[in-house]
């Protein structure tokens, strides 16, 4: 603890850690001693679970819901299998609480409306109709695997519509933490549980895990993800993406430098829509099983979300519970670094 007094010092933002091994709130508040920190000083240490509590509505009597929000799918099969299973799992866990899936994709949600007839709403208007019903407390939960670009759109949602609610909470995609001071490591976690879906790898076998990659810097999750594959399979297991860094170009030596000759695709995606049915295993000549198959691969593909696998979904389902937590929370509500 020593060496993160010494680098909160050096970025002069006056954090303490509030260590634990599964945080039920964010892990970071600001130090007691700070006695004005200014708005610019509390967003920065909004790390972790966040919290809102809204000072001016502390009398109005607690009505609580849960939003999920996903990008969503176009793709029917799948998103019954992971998105819409994932939520069944969440609300089984909360019987009697009112669950509302919302996309943000405004183009899926359009043609979802255009082709099924079914009007998904995006987080916007899913608020504005909680609003309108008299909920006063909600909980929002993420189904993004790293805090990227998505992820952002999801927490700007949080910021612009935590004044209208008397308190909001706001989860953690399904990788977050890293193991760093004393936190959980969420990157293992989610390899390891991944892992339950690799089939048996012999000598001259690999699996290739697709990513989707995003220009956010998080895109560098990735890199902390090959570590743990190495850790778990050392040598046997690779990430790469479709829209980042690393691409698929940069495998492939190294598939060959080991002496590679059978691999496996799979996406590390909530759910196998047209990346992973077209992008990764289509039969165009650009498709990366076409372009692995051409490059003297014998090439296998896993057609399935992340949502499909009963280990990963109870992630994503523990993840929206501790944004349900935090919500529930009483200690928040009183504690004076919380945001008022």
């Amino acid at each position: 603890m020593k060496k993160a007094g010494k680098i909160m010092t050096v970025l002069a933002l006056s954090l303490s850690c509030m260590a634990a091994a599964i945080p039920a709130h964010a892990a970071f508040s600001l130090n007691p001693e700070v006695a004005a920190p200014t708005p610019a000083l509390r967003q920065a240490s909004e790390i972790g679970v966040r919290i809102y509590n809204n000072s001016a509505m502390q009398n109005v009597a607690d009505k609580d819901a849960l939003v999920i929000m996903s990008f969503g799918t176009t793709f029917k099969d799948t998103r019954a299998k992971t998105i819409d299973a994932t939520v069944a799992a969440i609300q089984k866990k909360l019987p009697n609480v009112k669950v509302v899936t919302a996309y943000t994709s405004h183009i899926i949600i359009d043609r979802i409306k255009a082709n099924e007839g079914i009007e998904i709403p995006t987080p916007e208007k899913a608020l504005a109709e909680l609003k309108k019903e008299g909920y006063t407390r909600i909980a929002l939960a993420s189904l993004d695997i790293i805090p990227g670009m998505e992820y952002n759109y999801k927490t700007a949602i949080y910021n612009m519509y935590r004044d209208q609610f008397k308190k909001m909470t706001m989860g953690l995609p399904l990788m977050y933490w890293q193991g760093q001071e004393e936190q959980r490591d969420d990157v293992m976690a989610t390899v390891e549980a991944m892992s339950t879906q690799f089939p048996k790898m012999e000598k001259d076998d690999a699996v290739l895990i697709m990513a989707h990659g995003t220009p956010d810097p998080s895109n560098a999750y990735y890199a902390v993800v090959q570590t743990r594959l190495d850790r778990l399979n050392p040598g046997k297991t690779h990430i790469y993406t479709v829209e980042g860094w690393p691409a698929l170009d940069d495998v492939i030596p190294k598939l060959k430098e080991d002496g590679v000759k059978n691999v496996t695709l799979m996406p590390m995606m909530m759910v196998a829509g047209d990346h992973a049915n077209n992008d990764m295993a289509g039969d165009e000549e650009d498709s990366h099983k076409s372009i692995l198959t051409a490059a003297g691969f014998k090439v296998n593909t896993y057609i399935h979300g992340l949502g499909e696998n009963e280990a990963v979904r109870q992630l994503f389902v523990d993840r929206a519970l501790e944004s349900w937590n935090a919500l529930e929370s009483k200690e928040d509500a009183k504690s004076e670094n919380r945001h008022k």
